[in-house]
């Protein structure tokens, strides 16, 4: 008979035959006489019972297993150097997808598990000898989402896929930067260009990556920056390199505050951010941090250094001697009040200029902030003091800031040679000590790799004619996430660009853009989404407003009596019993099923929208020893940071005050 469904989250009552037809096999081999059988015969019968019975079995063990597969995994661990291989792929761990088949299972297995009996209770918790899992490491949330499915297998995700971007999204604490080592790991194991920003700074994530590129023979090619360990971390300059001047300005003014009055001072920031910037690029000089801070706070130098060069190269004659005449008189002429806070020097510069118009749109700039009085170009540019003094204080402004004229060991790195190179570049922002700067560089950084993007476009960064591949893992991506990471997403794919964001809830990346379109906007650039356990409700529904609905069977059992009050029938007494079978449209995902994800599993939309159920291993913390393969070593930091470190605890050691 064809059922509508075959239930197995039931008892397993094929055992009670089996075990009859096993007795009766029995009986009827050693003693075929008693049935009138001689001895062939009872030979010919016992079999037949034996293998009614072991089919019967079959059956039941099938139910036993989907029983047990519902049982809570332990946690899956994984070497580096045992991690699957395909061409043209990407390992994301085990599962299987997800259809209209795992939804009815998923029902059945949850009313199965609100019902269940004694044995049913026996078999969940001991699991006998069909055990398959180590539950006695606890990764929480409901085993049966995943335990519907026997038949799980690799899953994999294309590389030409990760191309278009992939969005991560899980709560705390529930193994997002342990899928983010598998994916690195990965991505170094395939010889890429591997970038990845870690705001929080995580060292288990750093010591991985260190571990890996060197079991890969890419240690020369690994740099470290981050801003919690100065001493130790290479140093970049965040506004040194662009395609236009302008990108300096915009890089600074986009850390400043945009609502309501604000937005004025943005624009005045911005402005003279950028004019700084186009009179030291004129003079041959990389703009840093520093040097904006410095002539923000005083333009004049600038000015009159700017001033100069210009005139001795437009070769204006004898405008030293003319400069010394106007500034005696001037000299002579003012009173104190009037040249209070101005160099004599620099208004008889400017004075001459008005006399001698020269046209040059970075001197006008200039000129036109200068002239401005003191006490108000201060005000309209102090929303931009208070980003600078916190970008250029103390240990930080030589990492960020780096002065190449002073004798310094750590080197200097810029994205383009790390790409050309194939670096494995690991970014620490230390946003838990200071979340201002850690985003200022940040943004700065992506506006930078835009800006790298352009030129892979116009001029490329190929090698033996393929495109270099640019891997960028964004964990914590909503501290990241600014004006600089959108055209980072839609833009810059061209270029080989793939980025795979890491985040906790949508909400995070709408609240730090501070507009839903605009957070909509970024969303839309994702391509492949994968969801671990989330707890917001407006975050589950990025995944289960993309998938149909479906429909499954319940059975309904209705019994029924009645009696009859005729004497002259001869029936006194009637009942009935009977299963309906009904058929209910319900989504094939639910949020609820997102909000009790174990720990380390997910659900994910891959390759055009196919729903993937997914188990992620977590990458074993010791590597093997050559002489015995399972006897665990501890995994190495880099040694600038273990140096760091011992020298932190070491001033901690001797200063109990500290």
């Amino acid at each position: 008979m064809k059922h509508p469904f075959k239930p197995v989250y039931r008892p397993p009552v094929e055992l009670w035959s089996a075990a009859l037809f096993y007795t009766s096999s029995a009986v009827v081999f050693l003693h075929p006489g008693f049935f009138f059988l001689d001895q062939l015969g009872g030979v010919y019968v016992a079999v037949c019972c034996a293998a009614f019975a072991t089919y019967r079995t079959s059956q039941a063990v099938h139910v036993l297993r989907a029983q047990l597969n519902l049982r809570p995994n332990g946690v899956w661990e994984i070497r580096t150097d045992r991690i699957p291989r395909k061409r043209g792929m990407l390992f994301l761990g085990r599962g299987y997808k997800w259809n209209q088949k795992q939804t009815q299972s998923l029902f059945d297995a949850q009313s199965f598990l609100q019902r269940k009996g004694i044995m049913q209770e026996f078999i969940l918790r001991k699991g006998g000898f069909l055990s398959r899992a180590d539950a006695s490491l606890p990764i929480g949330g409901k085993a049966e989402i995943h335990g519907v499915e026997l038949n799980e297998k690799n899953a994999w995700m294309r590389l030409s896929d990760r191309v278009g971007h992939t969005l991560v999204l899980g709560t705390t604490r529930v193994g997002k930067t342990r899928l983010a080592e598998l994916l690195i790991t990965q991505d170094i194991q395939r010889g890429e260009v591997v970038i990845v920003f870690d705001p929080k700074g995580d060292t288990a994530l750093l010591s991985q990556m260190y571990h890996e590129a060197g079991r890969c023979e890419r240690l020369e090619h690994f740099q470290f920056f981050h801003l919690g360990y100065p001493e130790a971390s290479v140093r970049y300059n965040a506004i040194g390199r662009f395609s236009r001047v302008t990108e300096v300005a915009t890089r600074i003014a986009n850390q400043l505050p945009s609502q309501g009055n604000s937005a004025a001072f943005k624009e005045f920031a911005w402005r003279f951010v950028n004019i700084i910037a186009g009179a030291l690029v004129e003079l041959k000089i990389t703009p840093n941090y520093r040097l904006i801070r410095k002539y923000i706070n005083d333009i004049e130098p600038l000015f009159v250094n700017y001033a100069e060069h210009l005139l001795a190269r437009k070769n204006v004659t004898e405008w030293q001697r003319e400069v010394k005449r106007l500034a005696r008189n001037l000299s002579q002429g003012m009173s104190g009040n009037t040249i209070r806070g101005r160099d004599i020097r620099a208004l008889a510069i400017q004075e001459f200029l008005q006399s001698k118009p020269i046209d040059d749109p970075v001197l006008e700039g200039l000129m036109s902030a200068y002239k401005y009085d003191r006490t108000y170009y201060d005000k309209i540019v102090s929303s931009v003091g208070p980003l600078m003094e916190k970008l250029t204080t103390g240990a930080i402004a030589d990492l960020i800031s780096p002065n190449e004229t002073v004798d310094d060991d750590r080197p200097i790195f810029n994205w383009l040679d790390a790409i050309r190179h194939r670096g494995i570049v690991y970014i620490g922002l230390d946003s838990l000590t200071d979340p201002i700067v850690a985003s200022a560089v940040g943004n700065s950084m992506f506006a930078d790799l835009v800006s790298i993007a352009g030129h892979i476009y116009k001029f490329g960064a190929h090698e033996n004619g393929q495109q270099v591949r640019v891997t960028i893992h964004a964990d914590e991506f909503n501290e990241l996430i600014g004006e600089e990471f959108v055209p980072l997403l839609n833009k810059a794919g061209g270029a080989g660009f793939q980025v795979t964001a890491y985040t906790q809830t949508w909400s995070d990346v709408e609240a730090k853009i501070g507009s839903r379109a605009k957070s909509g906007q970024v969303v839309g650039n994702f391509n492949s989404l994968i969801m671990m356990r989330v707890k917001e409700l407006a975050t589950a529904e990025l995944m289960t407003k993309q998938l149909p609905r479906t429909k499954i069977r319940s059975v309904t059992t209705a019994s029924a009596a009645s009696d009859s009050n005729s004497l002259n029938s001869t029936v006194d007494f009637e009942s009935k019993t009977q299963d309906s079978v009904s058929s209910t449209e319900v989504p094939l995902l639910s949020p609820n099923d997102l909000f009790t994800l174990p720990r380390g599993h997910a659900f994910a939309l891959l390759d055009g929208g196919q729903l993937w159920k997914l188990r992620f291993p977590m990458l074993h913390s010791e590597t093997a020893s050559s002489d015995d393969p399972n006897r665990p070593v501890t995994k190495m930091n880099p040694p600038l940071l273990e140096t760091k470190n011992r020298e932190i605890h070491d001033s901690q050691s001797n200063n109990p005050t500290h």
